[in-house]
């Protein structure tokens, strides 16, 4: 009886640690998925922010086609649209709702280039160089029109979300850390009179270390495989709500977060056993009960 009450308060110990480094484990899931989310939503405003090149009137649209093909060719250019007059009037009197060309006799608009930069570029020092590069390179170009403030608010935000997570995501790997390190004490402690009993009749540092350490790697694995479990979950039920943001990050990212969390699991349990099994193996039998 007493055999098996000992043997269920080992499991119940054991399933213990293994659920609260689960959790621990998946918060640091959900942070590095925040960071990641910010990260790629970052980049895909960035790269969707319009930058449209407006044409003097006497071009020729073979000029401002050829005008676009060398701009598709530069390394900041994510993408270009080429919108004709006609296309431009179109739409908007489509927004006014009136045919505002029958009204003056004649279309007002130019044909313009909308311009759509590379993640990298599209920040406040690199703008003026790249606007410079529009307005100069090319004598086709009468006016590079943008949304200045827009593009400052968002740099802005972007840099203090990361600092936030940032500090938010060291913090709570620290605390990861202490928890999971506290865990893997309890449950050495648990077993020190068996380290004990195996220094006793002679056994060898290195193989008493041995079962704690796979015992403690596979706890770590466990933990990170119900931590992953319990994400790909969140993830898969927040892609019905949210699916185009979830949507931006790539899979294979979303996989290596996993691999991390994995390694995460594995070689904290790991060595938080190691060290833990060092201070029973120098302890005398005689502080085993303080």
């Amino acid at each position: 009886m007493k055999k098996g009450n000992i043997k269920h308060k080992v499991r119940g110990a054991y399933l213990t640690s293994l659920v609260s480094i689960s959790m621990v484990l998946l918060l640091l899931g959900i942070v590095g998925w925040m960071i990641l989310g910010a990260s790629f939503l970052s980049i895909y405003v960035k790269e969707n922010i319009c930058f449209s090149l407006i044409m003097k009137n006497d071009i020729r649209e073979a000029d401002i086609k050829q005008y676009q093909k060398t701009l598709d060719a530069k390394s900041f250019i994510k993408a270009t649209e080429y919108i004709t007059k006609d296309e431009a009037a179109n739409s908007l009197q489509n927004e006014l709702g009136e045919d505002f060309i029958s009204t003056l006799g004649y279309n007002p608009l130019s044909a313009t280039l909308n311009v759509y930069l590379t993640a990298a570029y599209a920040h406040p020092d690199s703008i003026s160089k790249v606007e410079n590069i529009f307005l100069t390179e090319n004598e086709i170009v009468e006016e590079v029109a943008y949304q200045h403030n827009l593009l400052g608010l968002i740099n802005d935000n972007v840099n203090k979300i990361s600092i936030i997570l940032l500090v938010f995501s060291v913090a709570l790997f620290i605390i990861s850390l202490a928890l999971i390190n506290n865990t893997v004490r309890l449950m050495i402690f648990s077993k020190r009179f068996i380290i004990n009993s195996m220094k006793l009749v002679g056994a060898k540092r290195g193989f008493i270390r041995k079962p704690f350490l796979i015992s403690g790697a596979l706890q770590g694995l466990f933990s990170s495989l119900i931590a992953i479990g319990i994400l790909s979950a969140i993830f898969y039920f927040t892609n019905k709500h949210l699916g185009e943001v979830v949507s931006l990050i790539d899979p294979i990212i979303i996989i290596s977060l996993y691999a991390i969390l994995i390694i995460i699991g594995i070689l904290l349990t790991s060595v938080s056993t190691y060290f833990s099994i060092n201070k029973y193996l120098k302890l005398k039998t005689s502080n085993l009960y303080y």
